[in-house]
């Protein structure tokens, strides 16, 4: 029985109908099919496009921390070769957004909120006239007569909770702590992080009369339509923004952000198109950053290790009336049991560019240091951390009682185990030595709730018998062009050469965008939806229902019948749009990807450095859609964990606020050096509440918890318990046990 095409997901889909396809596509492990233009160079990026009269715009940004432009001294700067204008706008140094949120706080032109804030923009003919004049430009500042603090842990810091997250609480806590068999209550700390994506931020902006043109690297361009025609005041329907390419964003280009918004004003101002792109420093400080943490993680458990009391308390930050709050505590809600429990968040209101979502928030730095201090009680109850986790997994959400849609996670840890030799480890640190290196194993689990966001996607049956899907749905390296063909392909019975691919472009069919690893699942349920559409049709044709339809190869069957699509269509193309919205399976089931990292680590007995020497990840995130493309979203963010664990730090100078290593020389992402093999299982499953398409999100799953794998790796080494990431050797050596004693 075939279910209604509402807009709304209310009832999961248990009908397995990819399963019932034909074409064999779906869940393979199949190249990109943009991959040659990329690897090529002939894909077209945003600051690639070619127009002609095209001026360069360079942003100046502010140097001191807080305070307003007394004035900009522009009459030097415009004498010089090439410079054209000299720009500075209230919606030009608008803050960064988040693509899903309303509009940003509107600010008065002369004020200056951190150091770093883009002020005003140069234009000239040379990209090079234009950094030159920017660099001469002389701009007097105020101070802030009430400067907001720079530091989060500041006593002056302004504390808030979050307008959008309320604490959870169940029993008592601090009861639970006191009368249990085994607790622990320890403070770590995590740095801030910067997306650090491979493109710059860029844009060309060009009108048209009243309608504007934007070719620029963004995530989501139904809400950057939107934020584009607000900061501007003018409609939505004026503004097209192009973006079939992105060069990585993880977060960073969700929103709007300085770039596209000066390049829109200087093009509007001068009638002549105007490209902006910012150099790597720049990105680093006016792009939002992930929020540092201070977390305190409180847990009690009885003689049998399971938990009775669970805490999770964090201090985050961002600038002042900023509404994200990094939701630390995001999966801990539902992880693991413990009937007395207080997760909470705070906000510390400080000047820094603003905080906001990069890849994973909340899990991404919650998850590893709850992950590291489960292995804490793990070593203190003296049971093997695999155990621990097995033994306090809840049948439902503690305190909300949602029941799991499907949860992957004993397997995880099970298969990973087995695969990565866990039973070798040894649980007491310090047993294992190899020369000058002292060796040990850690594990954590991961998890990412599951998002989906409203989607739409044209799908076009041609008269040709091939097939064209349509939406704005952006691919910023996550495999979206291959993955929505193959959802088309599988359904229509299409080979993959058969099906062309569009997207980037806002005037198509609003798709999901790229963030929140909601893509696949959102615009990918639409195009199937589509794809049903167009199918009920062609049984109709066919003189069928449409579960008796079979498509293969261009063809369509039933019973002893047999038509070409071609011939099917009858000469005309069948065109169909299909849509999702969120419905009440994100409220009746607790929805997540589960996994397990795995990580053996050596420690340097004299220097105290820590090189990971192999790792091992099991996911599980529902239907695995393409093989290629979700082991390459593990592995990135298995990467992204070892970075997380052992050199990623944004690092503010305290005295003013600017960031010190605002590039990729001093921001420490990791290199081959760094990045053993790596090993990705995953585990293939049916979540038919997620979407119709059974598959969860995967492409944030991959950072959760994975340095805190490596934390307790290195504890199980050498000993040493570090609760401030990124663990560096300054923070290990003066702990080191004597490298001249023989393991224990």
């Amino acid at each position: 029985m075939a279910l209604p095409l509402a807009d709304l997901y209310n009832t999961p889909d248990e009908r397995n109908l990819l399963d019932t396809m034909k074409q064999g596509v779906i869940g393979k492990p199949l190249d990109r099919p943009e991959g040659p233009l990329k690897v090529s160079g002939t894909a077209t990026y945003s600051a690639e496009w070619k127009r002609s009269d095209c001026a360069e715009g360079f942003l100046v940004l502010a140097d001191i921390a807080q305070g307003t432009v007394k004035a900009i001294h522009a009459d030097k700067v415009l004498a010089m070769p090439g410079v054209v204008a000299v720009l500075s706008d209230e919606a030009m140094i608008r803050r960064s957004t988040q693509g899903t949120a309303g509009e940003a706080p509107a600010q008065d032109v002369h004020t200056v909120d951190y150091f770093g804030q883009p002020v005003a923009l140069v234009v000239a003919e040379t990209f090079e006239q234009a950094r030159e004049a920017a660099q001469a430009l002389e701009i007097e500042y105020d101070a802030a007569a009430e400067p907001v603090p720079l530091d989060p842990q500041s006593p002056d810091a302004k504390i808030e909770e979050p307008s959008d997250s309320k604490p959870v609480k169940g029993g008592d806590l601090d009861k639970a702590m006191r009368e249990a068999d085994y607790a622990i209550d320890v403070e770590y700390d995590t740095p801030g992080h910067a997306s650090a994506a491979m493109e710059p931020h860029a844009t060309i902006a060009e009108w048209d009369g009243d309608r504007l043109t934007l070719r620029g690297s963004y995530q989501m361009l139904a809400f950057n339509v939107k934020e584009m025609a607000d900061c501007l005041s003018i409609s939505p329907k004026h503004v097209r923004i192009l973006a079939p390419y992105v060069g990585g964003g993880f977060g960073s280009k969700l929103g709007i952000t300085h770039e596209a918004v000066a390049a829109a004003i200087a093009s509007k101002q001068l009638d002549r198109p105007v490209r902006v792109v910012m150099t790597r420093q720049q990105v680093f400080q006016t792009v939002m950053r992930r929020s540092e943490t201070r977390q305190r993680v409180r847990l009690a458990a009885d003689a049998a290790g399971k938990l009775v009391g669970l805490g999770h308390e964090a201090r985050v930050s961002n600038l002042p009336d900023e509404d994200f709050a990094e939701p630390v505590t995001q999966a801990t809600e539902f992880l693991y049991g413990g009937e007395n429990r207080l997760l909470k968040v705070e906000v510390a209101r400080i000047s820094r560019m603003t905080a906001g979502s990069v890849r994973a928030p909340g899990e991404a730095v919650g998850m590893q240091v709850l992950e590291a201090a489960m292995d804490e009680l793990a070593q203190k109850i003296g049971m093997d951390p695999i155990e621990l986790r097995k033994r306090n997994l809840p049948v439902k959400v503690p305190v909300e009682g949602t029941p799991y849609s499907s949860r992957k996670l004993v397997e995880a840890l099970e298969q990973g185990a087995e695969s990565f030799g866990w039973d070798k480890c040894k649980t007491e640190p310090c047993q294992t030595r190899n020369g000058d290196w002292w060796i040990g194993m850690g594990v954590a689990s991961a998890a990412r709730v599951n998002v989906m966001i409203p989607a739409k996607a044209r799908v076009t049956l041609k008269a040709d018998g091939t097939a064209l899907v349509e939406t704005d749905q952006t691919d910023i390296g996550t495999g979206s062009y291959a993955i929505l063909g193959q959802i088309a392909g599988e359904m229509l019975g299409l080979p993959m050469d058969k099906v062309d691919v569009v997207l980037g472009d806002s005037e198509l069919p609003p798709g999901a965008g790229s963030g929140g690893s909601f893509g696949a699942i959102s615009t990918g349920s639409a195009v199937m939806r589509a794809c049903e559409a167009i199918r009920d049709k062609l049984a109709k044709a066919m003189g069928c229902k449409a579960e008796e339809l079979e498509l293969q190869d261009g063809s369509a069957r039933h019973g002893d019948a047999r038509q070409s699509l071609g011939e099917l269509t009858g000469g005309k193309d069948i065109v169909e749009v299909g849509s999702i919205k969120p419905g009440k399976t994100f409220k009746d089931y607790s929805q997540a990807s589960y996994g397990a990292f795995f990580a053996e680590v050596g420690v340097h007995a004299f220097t105290g450095e820590v090189r990971v020497r192999r790792m091992t990840g099991a996911f599980g995130f529902g239907r695995v859609l393409n093989a290629k493309t979700a082991r390459s979203q593990c592995l990135g963010g298995m990467v992204w964990g070892i970075g997380s664990a052992l050199t990623e730090e944004l690092a503010f100078d305290v005295r003013d606020g600017h960031l010190v290593n605002h590039d990729l020389a001093e921001y420490h992402v990791p290199v081959h050096a760094d990045v053993p093999a790596l090993e990705v299982i995953l585990l293939e499953e049916r979540d038919a509440a997620a979407s119709p398409l059974q598959a969860k999100g995967v492409g944030e799953l991959g950072i959760c918890g994975a340095a805190g794998a490596v934390a307790n790796a290195v504890y199980n080494a050498c000993g040493v318990r570090v609760r401030s990431f990124p663990l560096t050797l300054d923070k290990i050596i003066p702990h080191l046990p004597d490298p001249f004693a023989s393991p224990a």
